[in-house]
């Protein structure tokens, strides 16, 4: 996997995937930038969330639950201190669908927690991570 990141100015910058995407990251106004984009530390926790919410569609799917939507809501904080990297992480996913069995979505997020999810295991290396989930019927 490769990446590009351009700077732009003052603290705004272009990242560039090797898939041939692109998102633009600033910072704050009083940081120096004039919030044109996501913060780069937001473009993780978004990731993140994705990564485990793929891993859980994928999953159930594969099971074949009538799921007809994921939602996955985060709440993180982060050290008071340089560097600020995350501490806590809790994923809450709203799963949507006909007669979803609790049993299974629980299975799909611990799964994709444990095993699949590496964005998630990788930011376990420093955050406590947490999850619940509710279902939908639909």
């Amino acid at each position: 996997m490769k990446a590009r990141i351009k700077w732009v100015e003052d603290v705004c910058f272009v990242g560039e995937s090797g898939s041939g995407h692109a998102i633009v990251m600033d910072g704050a106004p009083e940081g120096g930038g004039r919030n044109l984009g996501m913060r780069p530390m937001e473009t993780v926790l978004i990731g993140t969330g994705a990564c485990t919410a793929y891993d859980v569609v994928h999953i159930l799917k594969k099971s074949r639950a009538a799921i007809s939507d994921c939602v996955v809501e985060i709440a993180s904080e982060r050290a008071e201190e340089d560097p600020k990297v995350f501490t806590k992480i809790h994923f809450h996913f709203v799963v949507s669908g006909k007669s979803l069995k609790p049993q299974q979505v629980e299975r799909a997020i611990h799964l994709s927690a444990e095993k699949y999810c590496s964005a998630s295991i990788m930011l376990a290396k420093t955050a406590a991570i947490t999850h619940d989930f509710e279902i939908r019927e639909s």
